[in-house]
């Protein structure tokens, strides 16, 4: 067993804090949020991620894990302290850093025997050199540590499976001693760990993160093109995923990528690229594919109600960024309800889990108490976030409910033929083949 604390009580410091609990260790996690720490006292997550609150509260019972809002108090007795904290989008897309900063002054303030500070937040490259010196400026006395980069790579929707059966763990650190203990931390997973120096150790996670959304983009593109020549994009991405060099994952057409990950690592790596002088023409056209399958939802609103918007009833169906998650960062409903309200609709929506926070960030939106209240006099859905409750709608129920029998279906969960026997004018994602083109 090992003493950990974890700074961050958000989707990867409690994940992470609360998996290695689990895996029998000694975790205190820290946030500097009375009302998050006093919620988790008492056994209640503040995020919604499948299985986690069960998780915390079974490793709270058996006094593994436990919950501070003192960093005196967490780093008393432990051997690591991970970074797990926030690093949203500054002005120009670059990382902002100010929590990191935060966490790593507060560490050195109250460390009082030597530590390994393990950076797991996604961070610029260079970050853990930086960590380490404001460690050594802000310690009131100088005590040895040393910096370990061990970025995540886990699904928000599926985080605990995924932290608990990791494709790979990357260490990387100037210290081999210290990369070496954070390496038989992870030992427990039986996974393949890559060992490597601290920069290409933070490249590899902003790489990795801005491939997959990549593929995201470059399918939606290929979707464009097949509602152009009456191609079908799902066909198209199975054909394609059966190649082993290009692999079915991320090869889903839709409203694009959203989350508190995707969205704001690419604009940082496109900043980096651009700081250093070089010109990242790739992921710019990334993040412009991205923000035009918004576009695309409303233009096919539009069109389909006749060409103009103004006094339209639509309804969101799904307000978080994906399934399995209520986190509502950089979703794309949000966006398109901003966009739609622009133009003169009425916008409700619904979700099974995100309302409580839609309601904190949007003050205009109606939301509804199920998908059937959300039908009851719409002249259009739109299909936002792909939730599984969705594809087990009493069609018949919700054609009868709604004004005009219109569904745009930005995530594909829908069959084309399905729709048009029951009497929807239907239309999806790069599947003009199927029928959907509701002319």
């Amino acid at each position: 067993m090992r003493n950990i604390a974890v700074a961050g009580t958000g989707y990867v410091g409690l994940s992470t804090g609360t998996c290695f609990a689990d895996m029998g260790n000694n975790v205190t996690c820290i946030d500097i949020s009375e009302e998050k720490i006093a919620m988790l006292q008492r056994g209640e997550a503040p995020i919604y991620e499948p299985g986690l609150n069960e998780m915390i509260v079974r490793n709270m019972k058996a006094g593994r894990l436990h919950f501070t809002t003192s960093y005196d108090e967490a780093l008393k007795d432990v051997e690591f302290i991970f970074i797990c904290v926030g690093t949203p989008s500054g002005v120009d897309g670059e990382a902002d850093l100010q929590y990191v900063r935060m966490a790593a002054e507060s560490v050195a303030h109250a460390m009082t025997h030597p530590l390994i500070v393990i950076n797991k937040s996604t961070v610029p490259v260079g970050t853990g050199d930086w960590v380490a010196d404001i460690v050594r400026r802000s310690q009131p006395e100088p005590m040895d540590f040393a910096v370990v980069s061990c970025p995540e790579f886990t699904r928000e929707g599926s985080a605990l499976y995924d932290f608990m059966n990791p494709d790979r763990v990357v260490i990387g650190s100037r210290s081999p001693e210290a990369a070496e203990k954070v390496a038989q931390l992870h030992l427990p997973l039986r996974t393949r760990i890559i060992m490597t120096d601290l920069r290409t150790a933070e490249m590899i996670k902003y790489a990795s993160n801005a491939f997959l959304a990549t593929k995201i983009s470059f399918i939606n593109e290929i979707a464009v093109i097949c509602e152009k020549l009456g191609a079908d994009v799902q066909e198209v991405a199975e054909g394609m995923g059966f190649d082993r060099r290009i692999g079915a994952q991320f090869l889903n057409a839709g409203l694009g990528y959203g989350g508190s990950c995707f969205p704001k690592d690419v604009k940082a790596l496109e900043h980096m690229a651009l700081v250093h002088g070089s010109h990242p023409a790739l992921l710019r056209a990334v993040i412009d594919i991205n923000r035009d399958m918004r576009r695309w939802a409303v233009y096919n609103l539009r069109e389909l109600l006749g060409g103009k918007l103004d006094g339209k009833r639509i309804g969101l169906m799904g307000l978080a960024f994906k399934p399995n998650t209520d986190d509502i960062r950089e979703a794309p409903a949000l966006e398109i309800a901003h966009m739609l309200r622009n133009e003169g609709a009425h916008v409700s929506g619904y979700d099974p889990v995100a309302m409580k926070n839609v309601a904190r960030v949007d003050n205009q939106m109606r939301l509804s108490e199920d998908a059937y209240d959300l039908a009851d006099g719409a002249d259009a859905l739109l299909v936002c976030t792909e939730w599984n409750e969705f594809k087990q709608l009493d069609l018949p129920r919700l054609r009868s409910l709604m004004g005009n029998a219109l569904i745009v279906d930005g995530r594909n969960i829908y069959d084309p033929a399905i729709m048009a026997h029951h009497g929807f004018v239907y239309r999806a994602v790069g599947r003009a083949q199927a029928g959907n083109n509701g002319n």
